[in-house]
């Protein structure tokens, strides 16, 4: 894909002012997409997607687009309809070529996908990836891994009947996956079908025939869309980390899943486990037992740990996890095989994929990921009958507080403010969620941003608060430190993923009205911040032209260091020097003259 949406819609994208929302969907095949052909066999047809959602009103708001983007609204990107509470969300669809069924996705397609991803990352505030049902959940496993330090939403979906049939689940599905990537705050891989939102890495296809068929067995929706949309934020899977978004872009395909069955044969245990093989999921009964009378297999099996192969156990359940409670679990850790727990064979497969991928990885340190909790896709124990915030609700009704969430909000929002670490400590260990929202939907990280307490930025971001959050006004915590000229904090949250959304048309405006203002510390902000400012304003004007006209030397020389280019012409076909000039600024003229000369032009 490399550049061809950002690109074709750049026009398009400019128009998008706040407080719309906008969303990549990629179409990479399946039903949901699919139409009826001559013998009524379903099958893809190429560009046909967005063209006929063009036509479902429930989809596209036609009217609205044509009033937001002009003559830009036939081509451009569709829009969901009104939903009450809810901001507008346009979405791009961006179709694969070739559109393909799901029985033939393979880790190369992973690999587009995240790219892709990773591509129009800083465009867009949310992802939605169309995808045929047979292994939607070995994608959202291996995206899952595959996506680090991921911020934004992406969710995977699809359907068990076309979009445009009358019977369809197509149409509930895409646009309740468009909504919740658009306007949420749920910064992992996910999966949404029937009315609910489940981790991507935990979830299952349980059945070819209904519309209910995934489901997520040992870990409870993360939301669910009914007459309300109800989001549960305390099992939001968080990076912990100070870094942007990387894609691992390389996976091992010596890896595979053995199911075990009564009477399995050695040679065939053996034959499995030879090289190239290096990781292996296991699947055996119940808890994970293992026929511990079979001195053969159990030799098999040590052989393969000893040279190397990592080994997972998962059970053949559907619910439950892997335990040694009996004799003919512990046999296997004897051998050197690792606890999956709770992991759905998909997600063990996948992080296998993705742990022996890495080569500064040794042995034992793999061993230990595998065994670790990376994405959410594990639990190693049972969880607590009662959530801390669970006692806390019940205190906050007695004084007409609603919800724990909105009493978490409150006390939050004061220690930020006091900019009290050792208090914030406490909430969180009591089970507040710090990346928790108020009415005006600010998170204590654009309070910490905007106060200038950098320590506090540090924590909060360590602790999985989310750069990406917007306000009702549409200012992320990193508007909020352009707007105070924090620069350390500026760099912190850059360096932890937090972008200016492109494109920049609007922050041109922006760049301009600091060198009007002789503001060269604001321009230095959004240097910080990555604007760039060469770019041109709604008159062709940069920032260059702007300080000669109004004769502000100190800019000039700021812009000089920055190494700005001086030759872009307005649409007046004027150059900086030329408005200098115009404007009879001399000192400007004979800087800007001794410069050109300089550089020899």
């Amino acid at each position: 894909m490399s550049n061809d949406i950002t690109k074709c819609y750049q026009p398009v994208l400019n128009n998008l002012i706040s407080p719309e929302r906008t969303v990549l969907v990629l179409y990479t095949g399946g039903t949901i997409g699919m139409l009826r052909n001559e013998d009524g066999a379903l099958a893809p047809v190429r560009g046909a997607l967005t063209k006929k959602i063009r036509l479902q009103p429930q989809l596209h708001d036609a009217e609205f687009a044509k009033k937001k983007l002009g003559k830009y609204a036939e081509k451009g990107p569709c829009v969901l309809p009104c939903v009450e509470n809810e901001r507008r969300v346009f979405y791009t669809i961006y179709e694969y070529d070739p559109i393909l069924d799901s029985s033939n996705m393979g880790m190369e397609n992973w690999v587009q996908i995240a790219n892709d991803i990773q591509t129009s990352y800083e465009s867009f505030d949310g992802f939605v990836i169309l995808h045929g049902t047979d292994t939607l959940s070995y994608t959202a496993s291996a995206l899952s891994f595959m996506l680090e330090n991921l911020g934004k939403p992406v969710i995977v979906t699809g359907s068990q009947m076309p979009i445009f049939e009358l019977r369809s689940d197509g149409s509930d599905n895409f646009a309740s996956a468009v909504l919740l990537a658009g306007n949420y705050d749920i910064p992992e891989v996910t999966v949404f079908f029937h009315n609910r939102l489940y981790r991507g890495n935990r979830t299952l296809k349980t059945s070819t025939g209904s519309f209910d068929a995934f489901h997520s067995p040992n870990f409870p929706p993360i939301a669910e869309v009914g007459i309300s949309l109800e989001v549960d934020y305390r099992s939001i899977y968080r990076s912990c980390t100070m870094d942007k978004l990387h894609v691992h872009s390389v996976l091992n395909e010596n890896v595979g899943i053995l199911r075990i069955f009564p009477n399995i044969t050695t040679k065939t245990v053996n034959s499995f486990m030879q090289p190239p093989m290096e990781g292996v999921v296991l699947q055996t009964f119940g808890s994970g037992n293992f026929p511990t009378n079979r001195k053969d297999l159990l030799q098999c099996i040590q052989d393969a740990t000893n040279r190397g192969i990592i080994i997972v156990n998962c059970s053949q359940c559907l619910t439950g996890r892997v335990t040694d409670l009996y004799e003919t679990g512990k046999s296997l850790y004897d051998a050197g095989i690792i606890s999956g727990l709770d992991m759905t064979p998909e997600a063990a497969l996948t992080k296998l994929a993705y742990v022996l991928s890495h080569p500064e990885w040794d042995l034992p340190t793999r061993r230990l990921m595998m065994s670790r909790n990376l994405r959410g896709e594990l639990r190693g124990s049972p969880p607590p009958n009662e959530h801390p915030m669970d006692v806390v609700a019940s205190v906050a009704s007695s004084f007409g507080i609603k919800t724990s969430r909105d009493l978490a909000q409150l006390v939050l929002l004061s220690i930020v403010k006091q900019g009290d670490i050792s208090r914030l400590k406490e909430l969180k260990d009591f089970g507040a969620d710090l990346s928790s929202t108020n009415v005006d939907n600010r998170t204590p990280l654009h309070i910490a941003a905007a106060e200038g307490n950098l320590n506090l930025v540090i924590y909060l971001l360590e602790n999985g608060s989310n750069v990406h959050i917007k306000d009702r006004h549409d200012r992320t915590p990193l508007l909020e430190a352009i707007e105070n000229d924090y620069h350390e904090i500026i760099k912190v949250l850059c360096k932890s993923g937090a972008h200016l959304k492109k494109p920049y048309f609007n922050i041109s405006e922006k760049l301009c009205s600091a060198a009007s203002f002789n503001d060269s510390k604001r321009l230095e902000s959004y240097r910080l911040a990555g604007a760039d400012l060469n770019q041109k304003n709604i008159s062709g004007r940069t920032v260059a032209h702007v300080a000669a006209l109004h004769g502000n030397e100190e800019i000039i020389n700021y812009l000089l260091r920055q190494k700005v280019d001086f030759s872009e012409k307005d649409l007046l076909g004027f150059t900086p020097l030329d408005i200098a000039q115009k404007m009879e600024h001399t000192h400007i003229v004979e800087l800007l003259t001794k410069t050109k000369m300089a550089n020899g032009r």
